[in-house]
């Protein structure tokens, strides 16, 4: 594969490249790789506004509006007006607890096989600086 001389085209290729596995192995469960993420992120936040949700994602409002509008026609979410009516507070219905549960062990196959091609230190280091790129940027606007 050539090497591109910008960080921001090498962690889209393997951002795409990560997407399709991902979407490969959740696809028997009918699930992509959004839905997956708001499960989990939800699962650990408890009830959210949709607009803390998106920056916590770093997604865009329509992106998520739309994938927000499946999973809720799946049964997976619940919301609620909050205080101001404009805001959605969202959390995980019973069906997208049920849901997670069920799509958890291909996720965590998937991620162990990852971490095996990779080396733990790797992933490892992968991981944390992931984060602190998506903590950067986020923060701060610009690095």
């Amino acid at each position: 594969m050539p090497a591109l001389p910008c960080l921001c085209a090498n962690l889209r290729r393997a951002a795409r490249a990560l997407t399709q596995l991902y979407e490969q192995e959740l696809r028997p469960l009918g699930l992509h790789s959004t839905q997956m993420t708001i499960l989990q992120a939800l699962s650990r936040t408890g009830e959210i506004s949709q607009g803390r949700l998106g920056q916590i994602l770093t997604m865009d409002s329509t992106s998520l509006t739309r994938t927000l509008a499946i999973m809720s026609r799946e049964g997976w979410i619940t919301e609620r007006r909050g205080e101001d009516r404009r805001e959605r507070r969202l959390r995980l219905s019973d069906a997208g607890e049920k849901q997670l549960k069920r799509a958890l062990p291909a996720w965590e196959k998937l991620q162990a096989r990852l971490r095996h091609q990779l080396g733990g230190q790797n992933w490892n280091n992968l991981m944390q600086l992931s984060r602190q790129l998506a903590s950067f940027t986020t923060t701060e606007g610009e690095l």
